[in-house]
């Protein structure tokens, strides 16, 4: 279950909107499941109940603390290549979820979108994840973005075909062609790039996840099994990401000088 926010809570929350910027935009590599339950002698599928839990959590804190996009690499393409029992175990508890926290996004105006082949997911999902997608679309707080049934080699594949069409039909030419029309032809158009990416279980690799959009993002990746990542985790990510200086290729002095005109 996820724990009440606190007086003390509040206060490290107050605490860390003062200390730094808040990213914009946080996306998560949720990592571990199985992993988590192997170590406990539980069967995998209990590792993904727990992992749905800390999920609920998460998605109130990063609400509380201010960020407005929240994404969650929820089933990645490659993962329909797993055993099919377990497969058909991760869409059942998707599709229970989604039934699950549409008051509880609605009470805390979160707005529900998503990314990937969608199409490719059974159709009693995909009825459930648009009907919440409806329901909670003039919600203002936060968007929480589910990546399902995504990669990024499909989104580019997808981009590029898209986009060689409309060449092909002289809506636009090669030479037209810039980073911000590949960015309108992804499946996150509609949000800014994430600030900062996590990813727990302490694995070094992206997994094909927003390979475009992550070319300038902040990593922090905890030695921490997803069903164990808590609200302490999340904060500390932030406060490492408060710390590092964004230079986009640019030096240091730059930098300071720039934000010093700015002031």
């Amino acid at each position: 279950m996820a724990k009440k926010n606190t007086q003390s809570d509040k206060a490290l929350q107050e605490e860390l909107k003062k200390s730094g910027e808040i990213p914009t935009h946080i996306a998560i590599i949720m990592d571990g499941n199985g992993r988590w339950a192997k170590r406990r002698g539980l069967p995998r599928v209990a590792g993904h109940r727990r992992g749905v839990e800390t999920v609920r959590e998460i998605v109130e804190v990063c609400a509380e603390v201010g960020v407005k996009y929240l994404t969650l690499y929820t089933f990645s393409t490659e993962n329909w290549k797993r055993p099919k029992d377990e497969v058909s175990t991760l869409m059942r508890l998707l599709l229970k979820s989604l039934k699950e926290r549409l008051d509880e996004l609605n009470k805390n105006d979160i707005k529900l979108t998503c990314i990937g082949n969608i199409e490719s997911l059974p159709d009693v999902v995909q009825k459930q994840l648009f009907e919440d997608i409806e329901r909670t679309k003039n919600n203002k707080r936060m968007t929480l973005n589910l990546a399902l049934s995504y990669s990024g080699r499909w989104e580019l594949l997808e981009a590029i075909k898209n986009i060689s069409q409309k060449v092909a039909d002289k809506k636009i030419t090669p030479d037209s062609i810039t980073e911000k029309i590949i960015s309108d032809h992804l499946t996150t158009k509609n949000m800014p790039e994430p600030e900062l990416i996590i990813r727990t279980s302490g694995e070094f690799r992206v997994s094909n996840f927003l390979l475009w959009q992550i070319a300038y993002s902040e990593f922090v990746i905890l030695d921490v099994y997803w069903p164990e990542f808590s609200r302490s985790h999340l904060y500390e990510a932030i406060r490492q990401y408060q710390k590092r200086e964004r230079r986009f290729g640019k030096v240091s002095e730059q930098i300071h000088n720039s934000t010093n005109a700015n002031h």
